[in-house]
């Protein structure tokens, strides 16, 4: 559902206009405080640490989380590496310095490597995978926001543009889907599982 709102912005808008739909309501002191903060649910470590975390639990729940991670984290990195796409905050100051950029105090602004979002990568790939691999529906819902929020906080920060979080979101997610049906619908996989714990 946020994909499909996101894609029909990406079609319709601008990305400076986008970003600036979302910048005019940057400026509660509540929701500012909210967003930097939560924004490091994308960070690499705290994803990890979660990963390792549900590996303690379930071993194969957690090895489909940190797989699923460390793939969509290369195949972003590798991305930024080749792609030197500029972020908000250095678009505003020196392309479009007529514009006015609300920002949140405290937030180190970032310049370059804007594509994709790394955050947004995390989230999805860790949040995403726990989503899919829980029968629990309350969980689910609550999995796929805290996934979407880290997002948006990106773009609500100026660290990123919706379709670099776009993007981002979209690795993360099909490492999630093609591990899902490897660790969850393979027969062949259960049965290298069940072997291994026989011995």
């Amino acid at each position: 559902m946020a994909l499909t709102v996101a894609s029909y912005y990406l079609l319709r808008y601008d990305k400076l206009i986008i970003h600036q739909m979302v910048n005019y309501w940057v400026g509660n002191p509540v929701v500012n405080t909210f967003y930097k903060y939560f924004t490091n649910v994308g960070d690499g470590i705290f994803v990890v640490g979660v990963g390792i975390v549900v590996l303690l639990v379930s071993m194969k729940r957690g090895v489909y989380v940190l797989l699923s991670y460390a793939c969509a984290g290369v195949t972003s990195s590798i991305l930024k590496a080749c792609v030197n796409y500029v972020r908000p905050f250095h678009y505003f100051v020196y392309y479009k310095k007529h514009l006015k950029l609300n920002l949140v105090d405290g937030v180190e602004m970032l310049g370059e490597r804007s594509f994709p979002s790394g955050h947004s990568t995390a989230a999805f790939a860790v949040f995403t995978a726990l989503a899919l691999s829980t029968d629990n529906k309350i969980a689910k819902v609550i999995f796929f926001v805290i996934a979407i929020n880290a997002a948006f906080s990106r773009i609500y920060l100026s660290q990123h543009w919706l379709f670099d979080v776009f993007m981002g979101s979209l690795i993360g997610t099909f490492y999630d889907i093609l591990f899902y049906f490897v660790f969850f619908k393979s027969e062949r996989f259960d049965n290298k599982v069940n072997s291994f714990k026989s011995i």
